[in-house]
């Protein structure tokens, strides 16, 4: 019983940290005390900075189930900037994993990025649907002429800039890349402005050709969306709201609550799968 109450107060902490909007400030180190430093608002709002104490800390050791510990819990530690590696080799590629869990959410091995990106553009979908926007599923797929089978579109959005269809690639990226790490210690989302940009030189000519837009939806593994993709799910959310009947700030609290905990309960489950041998 103790178990379960432990695990649905780490439910309703997760998802609350994800949808309050936190705006973190950056650290002057590239780690800083914590990886912490990397949460950034899902609705940009200035707050302070969130520091765990030590106490915090260990709580969340104190819970921690003797095997198998639960995916929250994993999250938590994750979450506050706690060794997850338990200093081991992953067990899914020849990679060691690190104890702030860049490995772990960034590993091609055991299908949990594809898995995680997924989930996000199901969330995202459906959130489309409830507002009454035309949305199709990975779209793109050998309609060039000369029959390209890359798809630039996880979701494609009709009539969406000025009658022409926007097309969503889905991404997560770390800020703890080492290409990138230097600049994500100092300025909030450059990991995802650089994703972006990648993005785009990928896909604007493919898009281009079939008269779409694209627009790149990239999430950094903490929970800070990328410009663009925060302007989509804005519009998104100005829509759901007008569809329901509530305030678009309540819509998109809700809209940033459920990808970001999905976001981190996914990050955690990587980082489960890799210091437990699968069965």
């Amino acid at each position: 019983m103790r178990s379960q109450l432990v695990d649905g107060a780490l439910s309703q902490l997760l998802y609350v940290s994800t949808a309050i909007g936190t705006q973190t400030q950056p650290n002057s180190s590239p780690f800083g005390s914590l990886a912490v430093c990397f949460l950034a608002s899902a609705a940009n709002a200035a707050a302070p900075s969130v520091v765990p104490a030590s106490d915090m800390m260990l709580d969340v050791r104190d819970v921690t189930v003797k095997s198998n510990p639960p995916v929250f819990q994993i999250a938590v530690k994750w979450w506050l900037g706690l060794d997850t590696s338990e200093g081991s080799q992953c067990t899914l590629c020849p990679g060691v994993l690190d104890h702030l869990g860049h490995h772990a959410v960034t590993c091609r091995y055991g299908g949990d990025v594809v898995s995680r990106q997924n989930k996000i553009r199901d969330i995202l979908v459906e959130t489309c649907r409830r507002a009454h926007i035309g949305v199709q599923v990975e779209v793109g797929n050998n309609l060039t002429h000369d029959n390209n089978k890359t798809r630039p579109a996880d979701i494609l959005l009709s009539n969406w800039f000025l009658g022409k269809p926007a097309a969503l690639d889905v991404s997560i990226t770390s800020p703890l890349n080492p290409l990138t790490l230097l600049e994500a210690g100092v300025l909030a989302k450059s990991a995802a402005q650089v994703t972006e940009a990648r993005k785009h030189q990928a896909n604007d000519p493919k898009c281009s050709e079939l008269g779409w837009v694209c627009v790149p939806m990239v999430a950094e593994s903490y929970g800070a969306w990328g410009d663009e993709a925060s302007s989509i799910i804005s519009s998104i959310a100005s829509r759901l709201a007008t569809s329901t009947c509530k305030s678009k700030s309540v819509v998109l609290n809700d809209i940033y609550g459920r990808l970001n905990f999905h976001l981190v309960r996914a990050n955690a489950t990587a980082i489960l799968s890799r210091i437990i041998p699968l069965s």
